[in-house]
């Protein structure tokens, strides 16, 4: 395929146009997806958002959903414009509110539904776009958390500037960066449900990153002293009094925080703490805080990394999260100090960073959108340890389905003996096969069987052309515990690199795959290693890098995450011989042979693209193969249509001509 600007009537891209409209199914009024459940209190009904696509274009709006449990009636809600999300019912199942921008694109607000008759009701407006909301537990209030316009979307969201309140300024209006612009504060406000008032918790000091209620007169923050991006890696947790805003310091982690819930009473608080790579994409260790005492227990969850906490009463904590290649969701007992296992999947996973649920009972039982590679996302049910489904969105996944001829979990060793996971997706056809080894971002996340109709046509359409595909979780992937994941850090492309190598020559040696036909692809973290490995391995025949790091120095000077790279090279920029030299990419390019296609978006503040562009130069300097190509609308991955469809097409075609000659079709 000639790589031009406009490639829409080549045959790949409407090969990977007809690919999304047969998984989205636009204009024809059908869910294609779902996300964020919430189980109304009776445990009848329970609200979501449903993705409904009228074109290809943009980002998939959702709609507020609602579905009987029992017999899998589902309704539409709302009807936009724009999108609505977040739906939670209020304790007494009266109101449902959910965030919308309806009334401007990108700023979001708050609005109340009667579930019965889906009458909506307007709030008055908080400075900023809301970020998310939580009932008081009586029911009178509603905790917002607002980001200022112009704060960062954090980089598992698309590391994006949010608009700011000067974009009506003229085009030509320069931006304007003095390191204290107000408008990035992150602040929380409570909407007095009675009286229809907002106000904001006084807390100007705090830049609040989540929050939940503690109490009906307090809320649990994760605090840092200023709104920077970097700040939340040193965040601490706090109690503030919604009424007089007084803020007092209630645990100080070693690490980085997530997902806190507290108990109906505020007597208990939970939350995980966790090594991470990114904001709320946190999974570790279950830390539970006693609010008189102050005293704070780890909790043993049997090896799972936490992900989702939900207070089901002051006695029983809903938690869900991931242990090697399991998805899991468990139930902790207070008065016995036991964790019990409700549900273990290794075939079904949900969508999202992490699994999430949403509980019904005091028993464990609970409602999920469930997943797996070729089974459309669904509301499912778990009870009594049973997963049931209750509707399913499948609404075109016949010839997904028959392009993944085998999806299995392998395991391998790397050199130094540790052992290594990942999941392998095979075609149909006959062995050995070539193959894409497809790296995940991060590091600390991992692969597990989510939905591949949601974004990535790359892979099916490589399934189908005979490829098969391994999705490797090396050390510092989720999933295997806080020292696992600590592997990673101060040592990124080390070892790491050995674990993907070291799983390509496991399937070469069991004959399941071609060594001579090898690709390899990846983004932001992927993208880093995928850069990395090619300038250190040379078996591969191409390579896809997406929104990568290739210069661990204009990576810390240029995004907004300079502290990560600090903690993850363990070292400084201004050393000369050190890791942050060492480790980029950019230094190893004329070592590289592979044929690469860097693909960046140019609103990215989390992996800016100038990183794309430093790599593919100097592959050019090199006298390597190099395809650079940027979306100007994109940030951190490429997530919107039609530019979606055009990555796709782009990407296949690019192993397509660097790999696929010679193979028999």
């Amino acid at each position: 395929m000639t790589m031009r600007n406009d490639i829409r009537e080549t045959a790949l891209y409407r090969e990977a146009e007809a690919f999304y409209r047969n998984a989205q199914q636009p204009g024809s009024g059908q869910i294609s997806d779902a996300a964020e459940i919430r189980v109304c209190p009776d445990g009848r009904y329970a609200a979501f958002s449903g993705t409904l696509v009228d074109k290809l274009e943009g980002t998939p709006p959702t709609r507020i959903c609602k579905v009987d449990l029992a017999s899998g009636d589902t309704r539409v809600l709302t009807f936009g414009p724009n999108t609505d999300r977040l739906p939670k019912y209020s304790p007494d199942g009266g109101h449902v509110a959910f965030l919308s921008d309806r009334a401007k694109k990108d700023d979001f607000q708050l609005y109340l539904l009667d579930p019965s008759s889906g009458a909506v009701q307007t709030t008055p407006r908080v400075e900023g776009w809301i970020e998310y909301l939580h009932w008081s537990p009586d029911g009178k209030r509603i905790l917002l958390a607002a980001a200022g316009h112009g704060a960062d979307i954090s980089s598992g969201q698309g590391a994006v500037t949010s608009k700011q309140a000067t974009a009506d300024m003229p085009s030509w209006m320069p931006d304007v960066e003095t390191g204290d612009e107000s408008f990035r504060w992150r602040r929380a406000w409570v909407y007095e449900l009675a009286a229809n008032t907002m106000r904001r918790v006084h807390a100007p000091q705090l830049n609040i990153w989540e929050a939940v209620w503690y109490g009906n007169d307090a809320i649990a923050a994760v605090v840092s002293p200023g709104p920077g991006e970097g700040l939340w890696y040193t965040a601490r947790l706090h109690r503030i009094d919604i009424h007089t805003g007084e803020s007092r310091e209630i645990y100080k982690p070693a690490d980085q925080l997530g997902w806190p819930a507290a108990s109906p009473s505020g007597q208990h608080l939970a939350v995980v703490e966790a090594i991470c790579s990114d904001r709320w994409i946190v999974a570790g260790d279950l830390k539970l805080i006693d609010a008189e005492s102050g005293m704070v227990q780890c909790i043993d969850t049997r090896g799972v990394d936490i992900t989702y906490t939900e207070w089901r009463s002051d006695r029983h904590l809903l938690a869900a999260g991931h242990r090697g290649f399991e998805t899991v969701v468990g139930l902790y007992d207070l008065a016995r100090g036991s964790f019990t296992e409700e549900w273990v999947s290794r075939d079904v996973t949900s969508g999202g960073r992490y699994v999430t649920v949403s509980g019904f009972n005091e028993s464990g039982d609970c409602a999920l959108v469930g997943e797996s590679f070729a089974r459309a996302p669904e509301i499912a049910l778990v009870r009594g340890g049973k997963y049931r489904t209750v509707r399913s969105f499948d609404v075109g996944s016949a010839e997904m389905a028959k392009a993944i001829a085998g999806a299995e979990a392998v395991t391998w060793k790397a050199s130094d003996g540790l052992e290594i996971q990942g999941w392998l997706l095979k075609p149909t056809g006959k062995a050995p096969f070539p193959l894409i080894v497809n790296v995940h971002g991060g590091p600390i996340w991992h692969w597990r069987p989510m939905w591949l109709g949601r974004y990535a046509a790359v892979l099916l359409m490589l399934l189908k052309r005979g490829f098969a595909v391994l999705f490797p979780n090396p050390r510092g992937s989720a999933g295997r515990g806080q020292a696992f994941a600590r592997r990673v850090f101060g040592d990124m492309g080390g070892a790491e690199t050995t674990d993907h190598l070291s799983g390509i020559d496991h399937l070469v040696a069991q004959g399941v795959v071609d060594a001579q036909r090898l690709g390899i692809m990846g983004g932001s973290h992927g993208g880093f290693m995928t850069s990395w490995i090619i300038g250190q391995d040379s078996r591969f025949a191409a390579a896809v890098v997406v929104a990568p790091v290739t210069n661990w120095v204009s990576e810390h000077l240029i995004s907004n995450l300079p502290y990560f790279c600090s903690i993850a090279l363990g070292d400084r920029y201004t050393n000369a011989d050190g890791m942050y030299f060492e480790r980029s990419p950019i230094m190893h390019a004329q070592k590289v042979k592979t044929p690469t296609l860097n693909i960046c978006g140019a609103l990215d503040r989390s992996t800016p693209p100038s990183e794309a562009m430093q790599f593919h130069n100097a592959l050019l300097e090199n006298g390597v193969k190099s395809v650079l190509v940027m979306y100007p609308e994109e940030g951190h991955g490429v997530r919107k249509f039609p530019a979606i469809i055009d990555y796709t097409a782009r990407a296949v075609g690019w192993f397509d001509e660097h790999i696929s000659r010679g193979m028999t079709r």
